[in-house]
């Protein structure tokens, strides 16, 4: 009905022949409109699945970051949620033909109707055996023999299990025990059921069948059996597919005298300001304080956010809060199953008190949040890139809590430049931990001098004379060993010795990866993939030379340099199943593993106890990024990796191995010195006129061909130079000029942190892009938005 419409709940409306779920977000009684609106076939909901606060927020991101609400929308809800249409086939009931006449495949699709009441198009391609399904459907149709509508299909499906209860007469008398035994006293299997149920109902009524499988070895035959004898009664039981389970309770550690005086000053904080950045050094216990202000909004009923930038981070954060809070903490994050996605948002539109997960886990219905924690608020893979929108996770949860009536605490040992810039400027509070606890001190950092290395002939399998002993050393000391290396494959490029060839993808302007272990080469942009090749095919020539080193191959030279040591690899190919991170995270903590290989992924707030030595292979590769953020990011890295050495016991060590080892960044990172590091990138900052001085719009546009991208480019340019002066910068190539097929042109704009300057540039950035797009010759360019991109 009609008045059962209300904002927030799905219904179903017509598209182009299709059906689709869409969400109320208004209620209108008269509107001027100058298109046809859609019908509203159904409501779908009885209650509201946003809220609010939640509309609100997206209608922030749609603004700032200059994209459609619909973009947030198919970002915000998980698919479960999404419901889109399926065509299903009918029998025409008017249909009073002979079907005798039908042809074999169109008699064989009625008679299947007629038995099922309805097809969907798919079970007609299992049915024939075929993939090309719609020429017997047309022909079905043009007789009239059958029907055919659109029906929304639910995504989401509870799940259900099975499971045993004692019959009403054996639940009220359970002494009647023996008179069951005799009753099949004849079965040894139904006799093991029947003790193994007994045994269950002591302490539930419902017990799953797969538990008495598992404790009396019978099968469901025997169940049945006991159920034709009137003894026990089967069902079916809806269950959440969230984690539950019995949690160890740990004993806290007591807070140390620093983590006192940090929760006090947060708390004489947070009454004035509702933004805190938590500074404090690697190993210093950031994690003991947020449990401390979990605890204290639980007591208050509110519910708290735990943002981490990386789903790695998640397992063992996760098993820390679940050790105090039990099943209170829930998780959300891309590796979960779109049906554990649409449990987890019900949960929290529920009120459950936790939830732990990355930036997308922003988009839950919290109606009662008190808290938000960023963790490792400094990391860039808070940033969204595609698709649209390029939100900020960081940024964005400061702008939810507002909403909300939350505080914010924001924890990094090495924050992000925006953020001190936001503590300087009053925006935010400051609390500092400059101590690890039980005074373990930082580790020992220690440079090598690529050049000096090579030229004496010291260096092995791109490992330093100096690092190779200190691994030694921590194998000897039944220590582990970290080295970083932020490439991943065996090699980033194969070339041939004597004309230069190398291999390039065929889609992007990029070299191919060598990837010994899958004997491929392979693109990291587009995922294209080629069998590994033996001769040039430029000159013919056997001599080819795969240059560099990936995290594959600096796993292989370890096995060489250190035969008996354990060793593993950490990144992208070798997690790329649900449970992956899990299993070498526990295997790294339980000591199976005595090396562990990784790229940025082992840098980011995990904490192993026995880290011996550190070791980056190659530093120069962070510092001569592309990228004015090179620097900072650069000491973030090596800060963060570094800080994984000799956390608990004693104080650990960390090689960096350099070709420039007087560079700035990297004496601040040896003297652990973020205020000398702040202040020299914020004056080179303001010099230059990068954030977070002045904001940044990067317009990014494509298409396959490379004339029509550079003419839509310079025409798009065109209208904003004349509107906004030098602001406009480009277009220009990017480094990587080709991707995926299409050819790239960045327009970028500088503007001043100004909300009205800003606020009118983006208003006619959306005009000028639609104009661009309805202009001839550009309807087929791709124009995406991102606004601070970097």
């Amino acid at each position: 009905m009609i008045s059962d419409i209300q904002f927030g709940v799905r219904v179903e409306v017509p598209l182009k022949n299709k059906l689709y779920s869409a969400l109320v977000i208004d209620l209108q009684k008269e509107m001027q409109m100058d298109y046809k609106p859609r019908t509203i076939v159904s409501i779908i909901d009885k209650e509201p699945i946003i809220g609010d606060q939640q509309f609100k927020l997206w209608n922030w991101i749609s603004n700032y970051y200059s994209c459609t609400i619909g973009e947030v929308m198919n970002v915000a809800l998980p698919s479960g949620l999404k419901l889109t249409s399926e065509t299903k086939v009918y029998i025409n009931p008017n249909y009073q033909e002979d079907m005798t006449t039908l042809s074999d495949e169109e008699y064989m699709i009625a008679e299947a109707i007629t038995i099922q009441n309805e097809l969907t198009i798919g079970e007609i391609r299992s049915i024939l055996d075929k993939k090309t399904v719609y020429p017997v459907i047309r022909s079905l149709l043009d007789k009239e023999v059958v029907y055919v509508r659109e029906e929304l299909i639910e995504k989401y499906k509870p799940k259900n299990i099975g499971v045993v209860q004692l019959a009403e007469a054996y639940k009220k008398e359970p002494n009647k025990l023996s008179e069951v035994l005799d009753a099949v006293k004849k079965s040894e299997k139904q006799t093991r059921a029947i003790l193994a149920i007994y045994q269950f109902s002591k302490s539930q009524e419902f017990i799953p069948k797969s538990d008495i499988y598992e404790i009396s070895k019978v099968d469901n035959s025997v169940l049945r059996a006991l159920e034709k004898k009137g003894i026990i009664e089967l069902s079916e039981m809806e269950v959440s597919r969230l984690v539950h389970g019995n949690y160890q309770q740990k004993e806290l550690p007591l807070l140390t005298d620093d983590q006192s005086t940090a929760l006090k000053s947060i708390s004489a904080i947070y009454k004035e300001k509702s933004q805190i950045l938590l500074h404090g050094v690697t190993g210093s216990g950031k994690t003991r304080i947020y449990i401390e202000l979990i605890r204290e909004q639980l007591a208050l009923g509110k519910q708290v956010l735990y943002l981490l930038p990386e789903i790695a981070l998640t397992t063992q954060i996760v098993s820390r809060l679940r050790a105090v809070f039990g099943d209170d903490v829930g998780t959300y994050h891309s590796r979960m199953g779109n049906a554990e996605r649409v449990e987890i948002w019900k949960a929290v539109n529920d009120e459950k008190p936790i939830v732990l997960g990355a930036r997308s886990s922003m988009f839950l219905p919290y109606k009662n949040l008190g808290l938000i924690i960023v963790d490792e608020e400094h990391d860039s893979s808070y940033k969204q890139q595609d698709p649209a929108p390029r939100y900020n996770g960081r940024d964005t949860a400061v702008v939810m809590a507002q909403l909300h009536d939350a505080k914010v605490i924001l924890g990094s040992a090495t924050p992000s430049l925006e953020s001190f810039h936001n503590v300087n400027q009053g925006k935010y509070g400051l609390v500092q931990l400059k101590n690890r606890i039980g005074s373990v001190a930082l580790p020992e950092i220690e440079v090598v001098d690529l050049r000096y290395e090579y030229k004496t002939k010291r260096i092995k399998n791109g490992f330093s004379l100096a690092l190779r002993e200190g691994i030694e050393k921590a194998l000897a000391n039944d220590e582990q060993a970290m080295i970083f290396q932020n490439r991943r494959g065996y090699a980033p490029t194969i070339q041939c010795d004597q004309c230069g060839w190398h291999a390039e993808c065929n889609n992007c302007d990029v070299s191919l990866t060598v990837h010994k272990f899958f004997n491929e080469l392979r693109c990291h942009y587009c995922g294209s993939r080629r069998k590994m090749i033996e001769t040039c095919p430029a000159c013919g020539s056997h001599t080819l030379n795969q240059k560099g080193y990936g995290t594959e191959k600096i796993e292989a030279q370890i096995r060489e340099l250190f035969p008996d040591a354990k060793v593993a690899r950490m990144d992208y190919d070798t997690t790329k199943t649900k449970n992956a991170y899990q299993n070498i995270i526990a295997d790294f903590t339980a000591k199976k593993i005595d090396i562990l290989v990784g790229t940025q992924m082992i840098t980011k707030g995990l904490d192993f106890e026995d880290i011996g030595i550190v070791g980056i292979l190659n530093a120069d590769l962070s510092l001569q990024f592309p990228d004015f953020r090179a620097g900072e990011r650069a000491y973030q890295l090596f800060t963060q990796v570094a800080g994984r050495a000799g956390r608990k016991r004693k104080q650990g060590k960390v090689i960096i191995q350099s070709f420039q080892p007087t560079h700035p960044v990297i004496l601040e990172t040896i003297d652990n010195n973020y205020d000398r590091f702040f202040a020299r990138e914020m004056a080179e900052r303001q010099k230059f006129v990068y954030p977070p001085f002045y904001r940044f719009i990067q317009i990014t546009l494509k298409h396959k061909q490379p004339k029509t991208v550079l003419e839509a480019a310079h025409f798009l340019a065109k209208q904003l130079s004349a509107k906004f002066g030098n602001r406009i910068l480009g277009p220009t190539q990017p480094g990587v000029a080709r991707l995926r097929g299409q050819y790239l042109q960045n327009i970028t704009i500088k503007m001043e942190k100004d909300p009205k300057v800003m606020n009118g540039l983006k208003r006619f950035l959306m005009h000028a892009r639609l104009h661009t797009l309805n202009s001839p010759g550009f309807k087929s360019v791709r124009i995406n938005l991102d606004v601070d991109p970097y």
